[in-house]
């Protein structure tokens, strides 16, 4: 049975089935004290503050047998993935693949760059490591969907006017009907969080839909 959320700009239908929880970037680097995101100075407060609220969607879901996906924004060790032009952005004293306070930093394998322990993947969850902002960018994203038939996605994590936001909108475009969970995202800067999920559901939710995580736990839990 379809289930129903009450969003913004209408309801959000779907299917348990052909849906997918898609949980962006909640990497140690970006999310713990002491990390790069941190280093650069900004208050990884905001961000580690919808951890909690993530781990009840993220047991509810699985409860449910729902498909879980996470996303690490991570390069190869030799770079080879990571163009200059993203290397060096920025007046920045760490780089990617510098070694930072939780080693070499955006490069798959390091410390820095696993998921927080509170939303580790479980066994036979998805791990899609991206080397751009966007989950569908150089990754086998879009084809292990089509395989699975989902067509809805549900997506948390951070940062919201970046990879979150950048993700959704690339799924829009691969015909995906998406929905972010607004107390299931942040970013270090409030009001990019507050402009993003009014893009969003913008015109008739150009981009997705908006809601929140007691909407959709008391959707699951009706199905008992």
């Amino acid at each position: 049975m379809p289930l129903t959320l009450t969003a913004r700009p209408y309801p959000f239908c779907f299917d348990l089935g052909r849906a997918a929880l898609v949980i962006i970037d909640m990497q140690r680097d970006f999310i713990e004290p002491g990390g790069f995101g941190e280093s650069l100075g900004n208050d990884v407060r905001l961000l580690s503050a919808i951890v909690p609220t993530c781990q009840k969607v993220l047991a509810a879901w699985r409860q449910q047998g729902g498909l879980v996906i996470h996303t690490r924004e991570a390069h190869r060790p030799d770079l080879s993935d990571c163009p200059d032009s993203k290397r060096n952005r920025g007046n920045t004293r760490l780089r990617i693949g510098d070694i930072g306070p939780m080693g070499r930093i955006l490069v798959a394998g390091e410390p820095g760059n696993q998921i927080i322990p509170e939303l580790a993947p479980a066994s036979g969850e998805w791990v899609i490591d991206k080397p751009g902002k966007g989950a569908f960018y150089a990754t086998s994203l879009h084809q292990q969907l089509q395989h699975a038939d989902i067509s809805h996605l549900i997506f948390m994590g951070v940062t919201t006017e970046v990879c979150v936001q950048t993700s959704m909108r690339e799924a829009n475009d691969r015909g995906y009907d998406c929905l972010i969970l607004e107390d299931c995202t942040e970013s270090y800067f409030p009001h990019f969080k507050a402009a993003t999920l009014e893009m969003i559901h913008a015109q008739g939710g150009i981009v997705g839909w908006t809601s929140n995580s007691a909407e959709l736990l008391g959707a699951l839990e009706s199905r008992g």
